[in-house]
């Protein structure tokens, strides 16, 4: 638990830095007096940062091991907090947002890959949501901070403190975790695999009789695992490639998970929230709240996930998530449909208003205690070894793509109707049903050398 915790702080930092973003959006439009398209795309230039970091961090695990990657992420964390927090100009913020989105990038395919590898099989959904429950914990304590900040700065996004802007300490901040991730990194061990693919034998014994109790047989494990990862040392992204439309059929369905997860909207809660509420007339201290509190449910939602990821498996999880978020959307994009009033004037009242924040809050706590886990859950292990960490590479790197394509439209979508925008993400939470019911394997309790 303490070695998937540690390497799971990567993920706190993946959803501070995604999440932390929401209390400066203001800030940054009036500080550099950009319209919302430029906007969005400094909003979503760390997605471009993650696309590239997925892509390639499993090239790099492969090479240089696990350990030295989230070593490598915690660097880049930790210059992009700097860097973000002391920007001259607008696409210097762009740079810097960048290269902490190759950090979250890798980050997102090495924490499920390291966890997956290090745990028993029997508590490996659990330990494999410790980086989910990671993400949604970095969401809230960054909500948190940019609440105690703006309250320094008496309200005022661009209140000074120290010498700089509210929303600059609200970026900066992040350098204390990065370090921290830095400092654990040290203090776990490498995986098993990757010891047993380096030829460091001895090691990985070590580590397996560590995590796996004192009773394992060591030598039939590294035997079992040798037999199942001879290839996987080999592993590119030409092994992905086979089936009737150019990829294997598991790394498809890999991609469509990954696509349907950003596609029903989650991250437009967490980049905009503060902004969403704002535009249907909630004052911005309240629009801050409310933004802590779908933060505190997504907590929430996980710990249910890791709960009941291991009792009643992956599938029925992420099926309960696609009907409830289904049904909370429709009710957000009815009741974004009743708002009246035109630019600065625009109002959401009465029933309409209390149907929206209830069906936001509970939109989230569907995705978080079903898609927000079972995703990375899945990823983690249902690919073969010869494959796995390439394709959770590709995988990963899509669902940036999706998340890109979600951040940098929701701004069009919302100026030009808000209420058809849910509409879509909707379409999406019911388009994940046959999806799921038709193609997603189960790994509930399965060996990852059984994945094939």
């Amino acid at each position: 638990m303490l070695i998937a915790a540690a390497a799971a702080m990567g993920g706190f930092l993946f959803g501070y830095d995604s999440s932390v973003i929401n209390g400066a959006v203001e800030a940054i439009r009036d500080r550099f007096a950009i319209g919302p398209e430029a906007l969005a795309q400094v909003i979503a230039a760390a997605l471009i940062g993650c696309a590239i970091g997925a892509a390639t961090a499993g090239r790099i695990a492969d090479r240089i091991g696990r350990i030295r990657c989230m070593q490598i992420s915690a660097v880049l964390f930790t210059v992009s907090a700097v860097g973000s927090a002391l920007p001259f100009a607008l696409w210097d913020l762009a740079m810097w947002r960048v290269i902490g989105g190759f950090a979250i990038g890798m980050a997102s395919v090495i924490g499920p890959a390291y966890i997956a590898e290090v745990s028993p099989p029997a508590y490996r959904g659990r330990l494999a949501s410790f980086q989910q429950a990671a993400i949604v914990i970095g969401i809230a304590v960054s909500q948190i901070v940019n609440w105690g900040v703006l309250k320094l700065a008496d309200g005022d996004q661009r209140g000074r403190i120290g010498g700089l802007e509210a929303w600059q300490w609200m970026l900066g901040v992040m350098v204390v975790p990065a370090l921290l991730y830095g400092l654990l990194s040290f203090v776990i061990p490498e995986s098993p695999r990757f010891l047993i693919s380096a030829g460091r034998t001895e090691q990985a014994k070590q580590v397996l009789g560590e995590i796996e109790g004192a009773g394992t047989d060591l030598d039939a494990r590294v035997s079992e695992i040798r037999t199942a990862m001879r290839s996987e040392v080999k592993s590119r992204f030409r092994d992905l490639l086979g089936g009737r439309a150019g990829l294997l059929p598991i790394v498809w369905i890999g991609i469509g998970l990954s696509v349907f997860q950003q596609l029903v909207g989650i991250n437009v809660i967490f980049y905009y929230s503060s902004s969403l509420w704002q535009s249907v007339g909630i004052d911005p201290t309240s629009s801050f709240f409310y933004s802590f509190t779908t933060s505190i449910i997504n907590i929430i939602g996980t710990v249910i996930a890791m709960v009941f990821v291991d009792r009643i498996g992956r599938k029925p999880l992420a099926l309960i998530g696609s009907v409830g978020m289904a049904l909370s959307l429709g009710l957000a994009a009815w009741a974004f449909a009743q708002r009246t009033g035109t630019g600065a004037g625009v109002h959401l009242a009465g029933g309409p208003a209390t149907v929206a924040l209830i069906a936001a809050h509970a939109f989230v706590l569907f995705f978080a205690l079903s898609w927000g886990v079972v995703v990375w859950v899945l990823l983690g292990e249902m690919f073969p070894s010869r494959i796995r960490v390439a394709a959770l590479g590709l995988a990963a790197a899509v669902q940036w793509v999706a998340n890109w394509v979600i951040t940098v439209t929701f701004p069009s979508l919302s100026h030009w109707n808000l209420s058809g925008a849910y509409v879509i993400y909707t379409a999406f939470a019911l388009l994940s049903i046959p999806f799921i019911l038709k193609w997603v394997p189960e790994t509930k309790g399965r060996k990852l050398e059984e994945m094939g």
